[in-house]
C-alpha cells in the first residue's frame, strides 16, 4: 500500500537485526519484495539492518542531541557511549530517550509534557557528518550498499537515455 501511495525509484527498507545476522535480516526483506503481486511498484531496495535499533546511531553527536532538545547550551556531559560500545546498548532507543530528556533541562510538568519521540526524530535531521559511523559494521555496510546501488542505477538511467 505505501508503495503505491507514494511511488519511488529507491527504498529504503529499515529492520533492526535483533540478535541475527546481517544477511538473515537481508533475505527476509528480499523475500518479501519477492511476495510483492507483479502489478505493484518494484523500485530498488536499500536493505537498513542496524545491530540492535537505528537510534544506536545517534548516539553519538552530543550537540545535535542538545539542539533537538531544545537546549542548545546544555553545560552538562551526556555519557554517550564509546562508538565502539553503542550497538551493544541493550535499548538504545531509550538511552537516546534519556539523553534527550536530560538535555531538554526541564522539570516536572514540564519534562512529561516533552515530546520526546518527535525530538529524537529531529536528531537525525541536525547531525551534520554520519563518516564516525563509518566504524560500525552495519552501517559501514548499508553505506556500501547505497554506494553500489546509486552506481547501479545511475548506470541504468545511462544507457537507458539516447545519446545525446
Amino acid at each position: 500500500m505505501a508503495l503505491d501511495l507514494y511511488p519511488c525509484e529507491l527504498l529504503f527498507i529499515h529492520r533492526d537485526a535483533e540478535r541475527e545476522p546481517r544477511d538473515l535480516r537481508v533475505a527476509e526483506i528480499q523475500e518479501a519484495l519477492h511476495r510483492l503481486p507483479p502489478s505493484s511498484p518494484q523500485p530498488t531496495a536499500v536493505c537498513v539492518v542496524p545491530v540492535r535499533m537505528q537510534e544506536a546511531w545517534l548516539l553519538f553527536d552530543e550537540m545535535a542531541i542538545k539542539v533537538a532538545a531544545g537546549n542548545r547550551t546544555f553545560r552538562e556531559n551526556l555519557n554517550l557511549p564509546m562508538l565502539k560500545d553503542m550497538e551493544l546498548l541493550p535499548d538504545p532507543k531509550s538511552a537516546l530517550y534519556d539523553c534527550l530528556r536530560r538535555a531538554s533541562g526541564l522539570h516536572g510538568r514540564r519534562l512529561q509534557s516533552f515530546p520526546v519521540g518527535q525530538r529524537a526524530r529531529r536528531v537525525a535531521d541536525l547531525i551534520e557528518d554520519f563518516s564516525p559511523l563509518r566504524a560500525l559494521p552495519a552501517f559501514g555496510a548499508l553505506e556500501e550498499d547505497v554506494k553500489e546501488i546509486m552506481t547501479r542505477l545511475h548506470l541504468r538511467r545511462d544507457t537507458s537515455q539516447p545519446p545525446g
